[in-house]
């Protein structure tokens, strides 16, 4: 089995999530205490999708966020770089349209979605600049973007103890439910080298974004950012 580095290298990453595929949804779950759910629920509501709007879901994995979107009565088609993700989605919900595509080049002509967002794979991409600015491409003037992603938990003792989560509670975890446990040093890697909440906001702006704001959940562990299609 297979880990990315930091570097965040395509073929890697890829890599590396094929090998998790198989019990991807479960050990997020586990790992999570079930928060999962809850974040992928928030992410739908923050779009404000109505039904008959077109929305992209990018690093969708297994698409259980494309049809947690679905949900809404807006048409949901998720994207991603791993092929053994996408393969496990098709089992597990054929009705969901997921497609092969590199968030760095979309397969998708400009302005194509009203809404569009990335929920915990925005860290993985080697140009997080160039990810934003491709999602403004095919996001229509005024579309919305939202961010789901791992952040920085603003109260002091409680993130001093998920810092210590991260580093060694996250691996035992997943040794007993991932198929690939060493893939989750790396993404809890990932985390902890991730930028706080006002730092993204800055990228997000600075690449094809406005009025962007975000919300802390579960104390900060994820937040969700907020953008308008400039």
């Amino acid at each position: 089995m297979s880990r990315a580095s930091l570097d965040k290298q395509p073929h890697e990453v890829a890599a590396m999530f094929d090998g998790v595929a198989k019990r991807y949804d479960l050990t997020n779950t586990v790992i999570s205490g079930g928060q999962d759910r809850i974040w992928r629920r928030e992410t739908r509501l923050a779009l404000g999708l109505k039904p008959g709007e077109r929305v992209l879901d990018l690093g969708a994995g297994t698409g259980v966020s494309t049809e947690e979107l679905a949900k809404s009565g807006a048409f949901a088609v998720g994207v991603d770089l791993s092929i053994g993700m996408l393969q496990a989605g098709h089992v597990k919900r054929p009705a969901v349209p997921l497609l092969a595509g590199d968030a760095l080049a979309l397969p998708f002509a400009d302005e194509t979605f009203d809404a569009i967002t990335i929920s915990f794979a925005l860290r993985n991409i080697v140009d997080t600049d160039a990810a934003l600015q491709e999602m403004a491409r095919v996001t229509k003037p005024g579309g919305r973007l939202v961010i789901c992603e791992f952040s920085h938990p603003t109260w002091r003792p409680f993130r001093g103890a998920y810092l210590g989560y991260l580093v060694k509670a996250i691996p035992q975890v997943a040794k007993r439910v991932s198929s690939n446990p060493d893939a989750y040093v790396y993404l809890a890697e990932s985390i902890r080298a991730w930028p706080d909440q006002e730092g993204l906001a800055g990228r997000v702006a600075a690449n094809g974004w406005r009025k962007v704001a975000w919300r802390n959940l579960t104390g900060g562990v994820v937040a969700l950012h907020r953008g308008f299609r400039v």
